[in-house]
């Protein structure tokens, strides 16, 4: 029996009393998702959902302009090619679904549901790679997969979740790392120009990479509640699952060699780390580039407004419309201008825009900008680069003042006692040197519940430094935080 759904909430709770409940609060109220009545599933609302088809959008063109292309793989995948990786089957082993029987006749093998698609793609591709010439496979999947997890969040880690997975097939080592370095920079370049997010490159412990790969990469970003989220990775799976699967081909000179693999991938909990980025007490504030509605135009029913005020309303709708711009008119009869003013502002549109017969009078309309909440007039006459001008504001703002919060909430600490005191107070990056133990790090974890997030590509060498735990010479400055 699945546990009863509660209700939707009607207040927002304050960020600074409970930030999971608040979280949990804006997600239901501003109608992006609610739960189902499938354990750990959730549903994805309409206006959650032309949020993830903005970050498809985003995305997508920039796959295919580092020549990837899309396909799709089946949703089952056979016992046996799951257990042919020993590695990849033990990291995920406790997180997966399988299928026993169709109808009532029991299988004659399980089938796993995907928790991600490296076994049944590396089988595809032993049968379509022969020759060099064959290579490179730059294949990427938009899908879902299911991973039973135990404690579940919506957006952020859920037993189902829709994302893309990239997989492909090269030559060389080389080119192999050098796929899985670009696409990293594709999620970057993503995350902080579309989605104002600010986050760390950099590579992964040994303990926290991907199952079966040789090296994992991720972004990380810092939420508002100082917590870390990885937000997506990329992982160098050597020849690892070439071997597993045998996908071999003639090499230029003639021999036989296994191909070098790559995957990558990143899912619905972007919209979960665009809502923990940016939001306040009012609820979400939505980056311009992923924002349903761009600009809401409110009319102000005074008088005939049905014929003075809104003819123009929908005029200026079309001129933004024609510039590209994604806008909605709110001329419902049922609510008033502060109610529709309130609903907005939580579901984050960046910017409102208010015309009322005084404002026809004055040729001019009212702005009032989401992130900041400042209201400006502006003349109808050049409306439409006014408006963008403002979009391009408010997304390069949303930037800073995350870029700002995280700067904020990064420190550095040489000691252990030094870190410790950090964790437990104002929570946040903190850097600190480690010798690159895996023990180090799980002791840290232990105590303190804090990861390594990342080894950053920016991160000063550690030379002369001491661990923080074990007090050996430091290999590196790690990032460390407490993480979704």
């Amino acid at each position: 029996m699945s546990e009863p759904i509660p209700d939707l909430p009607t207040d927002i709770t304050p960020q600074s009393r409970d930030f999971a409940r608040w979280y949990v609060d804006v997600v239901r109220r501003a109608e992006l998702a609610d739960y189902s009545p499938v354990k750990g599933c959730m549903v994805i609302r309409p206006y959650g959902y032309a949020m993830w088809e903005l970050i498809q959008q985003g995305l997508d063109r920039r796959f295919k302009a580092t020549g990837h292309v899309n396909a799709y793989f089946p949703l089952f995948i056979p016992e046996s090619l799951l257990m042919k990786e020993a590695e990849h089957v033990e990291g995920f082993a406790p997180q997966v679904a399988w299928v026993t029987h169709g109808g009532t006749e029991k299988l004659e093998e399980r089938l796993v549901v995907r928790p991600t698609s490296e076994t049944i793609i590396g089988t595809m591709y032993a049968k379509w790679v022969q020759s060099w010439r064959d290579l490179p496979i730059l294949i990427n999947q938009w899908a879902n997969v299911v991973r039973w997890e135990k404690v579940t969040r919506l957006f952020l880690r859920t037993t189902e979740f829709l994302w893309q997975e990239g997989h492909t097939a090269h030559e060389t080592a080389e080119e192999a790392e050098e796929e899985t370095l670009r696409m990293l920079g594709v999620y970057k370049d993503f995350a902080e120009n579309d989605l104002a997010m600010p986050v760390i490159d950099g590579l992964k412990t040994e303990s926290e990479k991907f199952a079966g790969a040789l090296r994992t990469y991720s972004i990380e970003a810092l939420m508002r509640d100082g917590r870390a989220l990885q937000a997506g990775t990329s992982h160098n799976l050597g020849q690892n699952f070439a071997k597993v699967f045998d996908i071999k081909f003639q090499a230029r000179d003639k021999s036989v060699q296994y191909v070098y693999g790559t995957s990558w991938g990143v899912s619905t909990r972007l919209i979960g780390g665009v809502i923990m980025t940016h939001g306040d007490d009012g609820g979400l504030i939505l980056p311009p580039r992923i924002a349903p509605h761009q600009v809401v135009i409110v009319p102000i029913p005074r008088g005939n407004w049905r014929e003075t005020v809104l003819p123009k309303a929908q005029a200026i709708r079309d001129e933004l419309v024609a510039r590209g711009v994604r806008v909605l008119i709110d001329d419902r009869d049922t609510q008033t201008p502060g109610w529709k003013f309130n609903e907005w502002e939580l579901r984050g549109v960046p910017l409102r825009m208010e015309i009322g017969p005084r404002d026809l009078e004055k040729a001019q309309v009212v702005l009032a900008r989401r992130d900041t909440r400042e209201k400006s007039a502006a003349p109808m006459d050049g409306i439409g680069a006014h408006v963008d001008e403002r979009l391009t504001e408010i997304q390069r703002a949303l930037y800073d003042r995350a870029l700002k919060f995280r700067e904020e909430h990064t420190s550095s600490a040489d000691s252990y006692a030094e870190f410790k005191d950090i964790m437990e107070g104002r929570p946040g990056f903190v850097i600190a040197p480690w010798c690159g133990s895996a023990a180090c790090e799980a002791a840290v974890k232990a105590e303190t519940q804090a990861t390594i997030r990342n080894i950053p590509f920016s991160s000063p060498p550690a030379g002369g430094k001491a661990c923080l735990t074990c007090g050996r010479p430091a290999a590196s400055h790690a990032w460390f935080a407490k993480a979704y």
